[in-house]
């Protein structure tokens, strides 16, 4: 897939403010300081397409970007450890269920994982939460190219078995570096095959 097109349309906390649920929807989603904005701009060609900053956290919106006119990328509010109110961080948290569990148009969900770090307790109970409720998603390790090859190898796999202490199956997975721009066409290759299904199916 070649994005040609990428228009920011709205960001709001309010579902029923989304855009109408007529095209395909990926969300992306990750703790805060992932990688998940550099991810996004690299995967649209985009460097100031999604908002990077150095502090975590700065995604405090659901935003809804259009692509090639024909579907939609989101950035969800990371979760986690960003600074801020635990009212704040309650009231991210509900909206972005109220999302994930209730948009019709959701194709996909790619959850981020820092490909550095050990399995986080945080990540992992929030993929069982979306197996528990039946959400699509994939996995998309970032930040590939901070690691030798043996490391990283052994950081996915790590991260793998600890899935597979309660998954009979694993989901589909990337592996990514924004700055070296490694796996950008594998998950827009995906993309574009689900665009096809989903437009097909109607």
């Amino acid at each position: 897939m070649i994005i040609k097109q990428a228009d920011f349309v709205i960001s709001n906390t309010n579902l029923d403010k989304c855009p109408k649920p007529i095209m395909p929807e990926y969300a992306f989603i990750g703790r805060s300081n992932v990688g998940k904005s550099s991810l996004i701009n690299m995967l649209t060609g985009r460097k100031k397409l999604a908002k990077i900053s150095v502090k975590p956290g700065k995604t405090r919106l659901i935003n809804h970007f259009l692509i090639n006119k024909d579907w939609y990328l989101v950035d969800l509010p990371g979760y986690g450890f960003a600074k801020v109110s635990k009212t704040s961080k309650e009231k991210w948290q509900k909206f972005i269920y109220k999302y994930i569990d209730n948009r019709e148009n959701l194709v996909c969900l790619f959850v981020l994982i820092d490909s550095r770090h050990e399995p986080q307790k945080i990540d992992l109970d929030f993929i069982e939460n979306l197996g528990e409720k039946q959400i699509p998603f994939a996995i998309v390790y970032t930040k590939s190219d901070k690691l030798a090859k043996i490391k990283l190898a052994n950081n996915i796999q790590t991260f793998k078995n600890a899935m597979l202490e309660k998954w009979e199956e694993l989901p589909k997975e990337f592996i990514t570096s924004s700055e070296k721009v490694v796996g950008r066409d594998d998950i827009l290759n995906y993309i574009d095959k689900l665009n096809k299904f989903y437009y097909k199916k109607k």
